[in-house]
């Protein structure tokens, strides 16, 4: 039995969008940085490293230990507002997407509209004119 999930099927703006995206190395970086950043391992790290480092590591551990989760708590907020332009681009992607479809539909309905309203007025005119 295979454990393979089924590709569910993505928004066109969005498939674009992380086409575009999964091209450049920097925002691949980004965005595996981010998502383990985001992840109960780096949660689970953290406490394991930093339990470690206070109770073995150093006698006088907090000064050094203060300044590295400093540093990190930079970076990691950092990467917070990495991952909230993607959502926001996510989000614009889709819109745009989303825009010219509309967009589109509502000029093929205009059209259909307008083909109807010729065949009925062409009808009522045969109509008419085999009935005088």
């Amino acid at each position: 039995m295979s454990t393979e999930q089924p590709m569910r099927p993505s928004h066109p703006g969005v498939a674009a969008y992380l086409e575009k995206r999964g091209s450049n190395a920097q925002h691949r970086l980004a965005d595996a940085i981010t998502a383990f950043a985001g992840s109960m391992w780096f949660v689970y790290i953290h406490a394991v490293a930093f339990t470690v480092w206070m109770l073995v590591g150093e006698r006088s551990p907090w000064p050094t230990l203060t300044l590295v989760v400093s540093l990190e708590a930079i970076f990691l907020s950092t990467f917070v507002m990495i991952g909230q332009n993607r959502q926001a681009a996510l989000v614009q992607a889709k819109a745009d997407h989303d825009f010219v479809e509309q967009e589109l539909e509502l000029k093929t309905n205009t059209e259909i509209t307008r083909a109807i309203h010729q065949l009925t007025t062409e009808l009522h005119r045969r109509l008419l004119d085999d009935g005088a």
